[in-house]
């Protein structure tokens, strides 16, 4: 049960939605309960959670007391942050978040180079994404593909366009459109099962422009110069047409991933 008099109903504004870069914020408490340590504000910058991506971490701050932000989690349309510690906020109270941005950015930038890698292998070779996961370091990404295309070299001429994606330093744009505008885009979906919840009225796209267009509600790097570049460190073959590649990033060229950033 939330806490008495909390606006139980009311949406939490999702501000990484159209910002990936905003490191603090400032909210409101509109609901909270106790038993799961959980508390609903008004507007958020932690990301939840979902599309592969772990959930934000950071720190809560209200009056004289900071709290560290345990999980993140999605509760129908409201953001729960679960919080460490003894005491909790009220509903009312002005809080103060602020994201652990080294981890963040670094999500940002693997987030991004699995769309590269996933626009990549859909436009020279055909595969759906059968799956996903990313942690600061390091991710996976698995394809549709037959054994007798998996080969070693197949793996190395992936890696190598992918890289070679990289380095044009394509600008990352992401819109929020309505639902029937959307799914006028061809091949909006590019996962095996279409994740999207059935009804929602917006939909919300991330286009490398000039490589990859997807309907996705995770956090970006603005340009791919900021992603530096990707290493596949593993192959596994998960089944017969079911081919997992695991990668992590090399560092980006600080002054080339400034100037993109900056030119956006």
């Amino acid at each position: 049960m939330a806490e008495t008099g909390a606006r139980t109903g009311t949406p939490t504004k999702l501000l990484y939605q159209t910002d990936s870069y905003r490191q603090a914020f400032d909210a409101t408490v509109v609901a909270v309960d106790p038993a799961e340590r959980a508390v609903v504000l008004d507007q958020t910058a932690f990301y939840p959670g979902g599309g592969g991506q772990p959930n934000d971490m950071g720190t809560l701050t209200g009056g004289d007391a900071t709290w560290q932000i345990a999980s993140v989690r999605k509760a129908g349309d409201q953001v729960q942050h679960i919080l460490d510690g003894e005491t909790l906020p009220n509903v009312g109270d002005a809080v103060h978040g602020a994201l652990d941005w080294e981890r963040r950015y670094q999500l940002m930038r693997t987030h991004t180079a699995l769309h590269v890698l996933c626009g990549v292998v859909f436009r020279d070779y055909g595969s759906l994404v059968t799956g996903g996961n990313m942690q600061p370091d390091h991710a996976r990404m698995d394809f549709e593909m037959d054994s007798a295309d998996f080969t070693p070299g197949r793996v190395a001429e992936i890696e190598r366009r992918a890289n070679e994606e990289i380095g044009k330093d394509h600008p990352i744009r992401v819109q929020i459109l309505p639902r029937e505008d959307a799914f006028q885009i061809p091949d909006l979906i590019r996962t095996k099962i279409n994740l999207l919840p059935p009804g929602i009225p917006e939909v919300r796209t991330v286009e490398i422009v000039g490589l990859d267009l997807q309907a996705d509600g995770g956090t970006h790097v603005a340009n791919t110069a900021e992603v530096g570049g990707i290493k596949v460190v593993g192959t596994r073959s998960k089944g017969k047409s079911n081919k997992r590649l695991e990668i992590v990033l090399t560092a980006p060229d600080p002054s080339r991933a400034s100037d993109a950033h900056a030119a956006v």
